[in-house]
């Protein structure tokens, strides 16, 4: 008799603890995949300062072109819209960002190349873009050697201004600024010369109500860059979920209507969307 009331007991207690994990698991976010299913959210890394791309808009919301290609991901992941929590990436920050596990994946113009590969993985690209340089509309600056003794801005933690640097002029004075914004900012006050970054970041800031009609883009593709979502390093399985998304939205045009109605206000012509793991050099 004494044995059957310690047993029942036990198993109460037994009950209650599952009852409570079960409770429990429910309420945690989840960044693994499982979805609106599962009540969790997925944390993706974007710009917050770049129009046209990812920018934090005065409402709180968010929009630009690499916003609504980590939405459409996020949904075929299972994600719905509200279930995004939108996290600030900046350049220098991102391979540290995935590793840390701060977000799980980065859509962030973040150009695929083999030193960062070494750090995280890629699913894409899902944009071409072309490093390209923005100056004064009244500017005589028109090729990348007439930056030679001119003060040419990028943001830290980019490789733009150095390549300038080093394929064509060498006597180019390099500003590092912590975002592009801020570039933009020294370039309408003439505190610099020119600013270099992709042709799709430059465009979307010379577009803005703010600066319209006092820049131009010079036209010049002095590079490939091949727009990619960062994932942690051997997370194999994100990057294949992520590359069947990319490639559900270009074939159901969902790809196609982003870039129009981010990059066409600003005249920019795009390049077709890229075949997933082909890289442009």
């Amino acid at each position: 008799m004494k044995l059957r009331k310690v047993t029942a007991a036990s198993a109460a207690v037994l009950a209650l603890a599952l009852s409570a994990t079960a409770c429990g698991g429910d309420s945690k976010d989840d960044s693994s995949g499982s979805g609106s299913s599962g009540g969790g959210k997925i944390k993706i890394g974007i710009k917050f300062d770049q129009p046209g791309l990812g920018l934090k808009q005065p409402d709180g919301t968010y929009a630009g072109f690499d916003v609504d290609v980590a939405t459409y991901v996020a949904k075929q992941l299972g994600y719905n819209a509200n279930q995004i929590e939108w996290v600030e990436t900046k350049s220098a920050d991102r391979e540290n960002a995935l590793a840390r596990g701060d977000v799980k994946i980065i859509a962030a113009t973040y150009s695929i190349n083999d030193e960062r590969k070494k750090k995280v993985d890629f699913a894409g690209p899902y944009l071409l873009a072309h490093q390209d340089l923005l100056v004064k509309k009244d500017s005589k600056i028109s090729q990348a050697t007439d930056l030679n003794g001119e003060k040419l801005c990028s943001v830290t933690g980019s490789t733009s201004a150095q390549n300038v640097h080093d394929d064509f002029a060498p006597k180019a004075q390099l500003k590092q600024y912590g975002g592009y914004s801020e570039c933009i900012a020294g370039l309408q006050s003439g505190a610099v010369d020119a600013v270099t970054t992709d042709d799709s970041i430059l465009a979307g800031f010379a577009a803005q109500d703010k600066y319209k009609g006092q820049f131009k883009l010079a036209g010049l593709k002095l590079s490939n860059e091949n727009y990619g979502i960062g994932v942690k390093k051997g997370d194999t399985a994100t990057v294949n979920k992520v590359n069947a998304a990319l490639e559900k939205m270009v074939s159901d045009g969902s790809w196609q209507k982003a870039v129009d109605k981010n990059f066409g206000p600003a005249g920019y012509k795009n390049e077709p969307a890229p075949k997933i793991g082909v890289i442009v050099k």
